[in-house]
């Protein structure tokens, strides 16, 4: 086939034969161009493939020959209802096309053209007679002139390595040729998003290429996510079976995200609690939370006594409802006094810590079934399929939620024994899987036992909890000038100079200090007006350095000593 122009091979084209696969030949794109196409950047390049799958009219150009003058007609074009011009044979509707009349023809000649005694044709129709070539046509209700019809189609087409399918106009200045029978083995490579394999169980486990890093923010402090880069090939095993719990370290302000596969042994920490709220959501349905007051907190009258740090308190449950809802405590007596019952507001302050006695160590699903979330627990045996547990140095672990967040096990194929797994969701990038059935051992996925998060993913992750008011991630601490201590706004006196500190210049000397002596360095002072005495009748001597002086002096050489 030769090559023809983009235009006049859509126009030709049969809807029935499509798909076809078309080869760009030339044109103004002729080297290769980046191009917009319904908002997305294109490049068409010589010997670049196209897939054609659909073609949609889009819009039709009416050029008048007379006039030179164009208008666009919609997909939907009928006109409107009119007198039918002369030559209409029979007469028709005003919106219908009929081939224009030849110069000295007879306009019975026309009626090959539309097919026996019709009226006349529609949009539609007369476009599939031109044969790609435009006919001169006439149309009431368009105008008394030869008109020639320009459509303009909407082509859908696959193109290698493009996730989505473009949409091009059939305008697009380029030739092209038909290819469709020699490449009939040529595979239309579509790249897929990460998320999009998690779906395809089927296609796993499968060899794969990055086509393009994740972006954003990181999310794990790992190295093997650094890896992850455009080129490099990853063997994708299938879906990882565990769960995962949200952890953090308050004393370090580390956080992770704990595998179920988890290994290691926790032991339960008492909780803390602060106010009555805080108390009364700590209550599991049908047990009791022993408690031992640590923040003293005044009572409100007779129906609140106080509450004194060491006293023993037993929550057992809620009563009443709306803003007058109490949380009734048992108030344990001394060895020689009875308890009591408290009815505890809500909004009553105070600070508790849980009495407990469990010395028992407990594997992470034991601990998820015994213990509600968040809870405190120390890490009291590390993994011993770790070569070093992060957890197992830490005095304190808060575990916050459980999260069922699927994951897909991948390895690099370099290192094929060397195994991770990928939050597709939270980590998500694009790639293209290679043909053919992979067989692979599983790998070792004992480092995805514990994940170390970043910080700011931390606090993401724990705004999306449901039913969470999760705190601001802490600021940054003040700068603080030199010599002067946080929270202050004097400079503090050093306590001790150390080896190799920078001692400020010394002050440079003061200039002597004049001697009150003699009235000719500070002149003369005259008597006051009113003594009685005119100012012409003598002068007298006074002292030249007055008290204000004086102090001045003293105040210097108290600063400066000499």
């Amino acid at each position: 086939m030769e090559p023809l122009s983009f235009q006049e091979y859509i126009c030709s084209l049969d809807p029935a034969t499509l798909p076809r696969i078309l080869r760009i030949c030339s044109g103004v794109y002729f080297q290769g161009s980046v191009y917009e196409i319904s908002g997305n950047e294109c490049c068409l390049s010589t010997g670049d493939l196209l897939k054609v799958m659909a073609v949609a009219l889009q819009k039709v150009i009416c050029e008048d020959t007379v006039t030179g003058r164009t208008k666009e007609l919609p997909p939907t074009f009928k006109g409107e209802q009119g007198c039918p011009p002369p030559w209409a044979q029979p007469p028709c509707p005003t919106g219908f096309f009929q081939p224009a009349p030849a110069p000295g023809s007879n306009p019975t000649l026309r009626t090959p053209f539309l097919g026996g005694g019709q009226w006349g044709l529609t949009l539609h129709q007369a476009l599939g007679r031109c044969n790609g070539q435009p006919q001169p046509l006439l149309c009431p209700a368009i105008g008394p002139h030869t008109l020639l019809l320009h459509p303009v189609y909407e082509v859908q087409a696959a193109m290698h390595l493009r996730r989505d399918v473009v949409k091009i106009p059939s305008t697009l200045e380029v030739d092209v040729e038909d290819v469709t029978e020699e490449a009939q083995h040529v595979h239309f490579a579509r790249p897929l998003l990460l998320s999009e394999v998690l779906r395809m169980e089927e296609a796993l486990p499968a060899q794969a290429e990055i086509l393009e890093g994740p972006g954003g923010p990181a999310i794990f402090e790992s190295a093997w996510v650094s890896r992850l880069q455009r080129g490099q090939r990853l063997h994708l095993h299938g879906r990882s079976p565990a769960w995962r719990v949200l952890a953090s370290a308050p004393s370090s302000g580390r956080h992770f995200l704990l595998s179920s596969a988890y290994q290691g042994r926790f032991r339960r920490r008492p909780r803390q609690f602060t106010g009555v709220q805080e108390l009364a959501a700590g209550l599991r349905p049908g047990q009791r939370l022993h408690v031992v007051v640590t923040q003293d907190c005044e009572g409100r009258g007779d129906d609140v006594p106080p509450l004194g740090v060491g006293d023993r308190l037993e929550a057992q449950r809620l009563q009443g409802s709306g803003p007058g809802t109490r949380l009734l405590c048992h108030r344990h007596g001394g060895e020689e006094e009875d308890g009591e019952e408290l009815l505890l507001p809500l909004d009553l302050g105070g600070g508790f810590v849980e009495e407990m006695c469990d010395g028992k160590k407990y594997g992470l699903a034991e601990l998820l079934d015994q213990q509600p979330l968040p809870c405190e627990v120390r890490v009291v045996a590390a993994d011993p399929g770790l070569e070093r547990d992060a957890l197992g140095a830490l005095p304190a672990l808060r575990l916050e939620a459980r999260l069922d967040q699927p994951f897909l096990v991948g390895s690099f194929c370099q290192e094929p024994e060397e195994g991770f797994e990928i939050p597709p969701r939270w980590l998500d990038f694009s790639l293209l899987l290679s043909e053919g059935s992979v067989r692979s051992p599983a790998p070792c996925t004992l480092r995805c036992r514990v994940e170390e998060l970043t910080e700011a993913f931390y606090y993401r992750l724990l705004a999306q909890l449901p039913g969470s008011a999760a705190p601001p991630p802490p600021r940054p601490p003040k700068r603080t000038q030199q010599g002067m201590s946080p929270g202050r706004c004097h400079p503090t006196a050093p306590r001790s100079l150390t080896a190799g500190a920078c001692l400020a210049p010394p002050l440079p000397p003061l200039p002597a200090l004049p001697q009150p002596s003699t009235s000719k360095q500070y002149g003369r002072r005259r008597a006051p007006r009113d003594a009685g005495t005119d100012s012409d009748n003598g002068e007298h001597d006074y002292e030249t350095v007055d008290d204000d002086i004086q102090k001045t002096i003293r105040k210097m050489q108290a600063v400066f000593p000499f």
